[in-house]
């Protein structure tokens, strides 16, 4: 494949997947100046990869892979530099009475925990929130689909057990 059909054809990849890149960002790098470095080392090496792609996996499945892949190496060069704990201002933790605000509020504490989790949790769980299979975890992440049942099991509890700490349901 000549280089100008390569990039013509990696384009509209990039384009047509483009929600995955800010998905896995988003869920690595909480500061947008830091996110979009992410995201632009995220297209550099799926591009340096492109021509070792297999078709016999879907494309998303091969980005997915990349993009957690880059993601967890830029959160661990970066974590040094960071204090990654953020305090908790009155207006976070003050449960409002509007259910709007109430599920914005949840929200953003879920955020907050899925941003806490450790690198593997964190694709674990953004995949799972996806409605990725099982099988399609296990395969983008390289670990068994028994183990992706486990860990997504074990991830939800401690969900679960952090929301009941701060009293939201």
């Amino acid at each position: 494949m000549e280089t100008k059909e390569k990039s013509l054809l990696f384009q509209e990849l990039i384009e047509q997947n483009k929600g995955i890149l800010y998905k896995v960002a988003r869920t690595y790098c909480q500061n947008e100046n830091e996110r979009q470095d992410l995201i632009q080392e995220m297209m550099i090496q799926a591009w340096q990869s492109f021509h070792k792609y297999n078709s016999e996996f879907k494309i998303s499945t091969w980005l997915y892979r990349i993009s957690i892949n880059v993601a967890i190496s830029y959160y661990r060069k970066n974590a040094i530099k960071i204090n990654r704990n953020v305090p908790l201002t009155e207006d976070v933790t003050q449960i409002k009475e509007d259910e709007k605000a109430e599920k914005e509020l949840q929200l953003s504490m879920l955020d907050q925990f899925i941003s806490e989790l450790k690198e593997l949790d964190k694709a674990l769980i953004l995949l799972y929130l996806e409605d990725k299979s099982h099988n399609e975890i296990a395969e983008i992440l390289g670990i068994t689909v028994g183990n992706v049942g486990t860990k997504i099991g074990r991830i939800k509890d401690n969900l679960k057990q952090r929301f009941s700490q701060q009293n939201i349901y």
